[in-house]
């Protein structure tokens, strides 16, 4: 597609997005099958984004959906509109490894259990569970996610670090939070 907007001549006036539904498990952490979960399985999302100007690249900084809309609106010159959730990932169309500080975010509402709430750092995943229950893992160690470190002495901080990361969500989210 890239190829035959560059062949008609639409290359520099067209944006491409490519975004797909979640991801599926198949088993892979105790039998689990489906969605519905926070693992990375299930929450990661392939996301492409084709802009004139731009030069191809891999970025391994976690960026989620909400951040299209912001994106899109800066690579279009078109103004942020008030309160909105999300930041530009311009800088990351620039520079695949520019600096980044925001973590990706990922909720999940299972009937009769509440939110559960996903924060994804390049190294860390960390989940907050209903009743108080928490996930951390190394991703840089354990990528399938494993071997869960949450109640570790030696990752309290970071624990405590992630912990401060989804309190300080904006949104509708923030309000279930305890």
């Amino acid at each position: 597609m890239l190829d035959a907007l560059d062949r008609l001549g639409l290359a520099e006036n067209t944006i491409v997005v490519f975004a797909s539904d979640h991801g599926y498990h198949l088993g892979e952490h105790a039998g689990m099958w489906r969605k519905m979960s926070l693992f990375e399985e299930s929450a990661r999302v392939p996301l492409l984004i084709a802009a004139p100007g731009k030069t191809p690249g891999v970025s391994p900084r976690p960026v989620g959906l909400v951040d299209l809309f912001p994106t899109l609106a800066e690579l279009c010159g078109l103004p942020r509109p008030a309160g909105l959730e999300g930041t530009s990932l311009a800088p990351l169309l620039d520079n695949p490894r520019a600096e980044w500080t925001r973590p990706a975010l990922t909720f999940v509402t299972r009937k009769g259990d509440g939110l559960a709430q996903r924060v994804r750092t390049e190294r860390w995943a960390f989940t907050a569970w209903p009743g108080g229950h928490f996930t951390l893992y190394d991703h840089d160690a354990d990528p399938r996610e494993f071997t869960n470190l949450a109640a570790d002495p030696a990752h309290a901080a970071t624990v405590a670090q992630l912990q401060s990361m989804l309190r300080a969500v904006p949104g509708e989210k923030k309000k279930t939070r305890k």
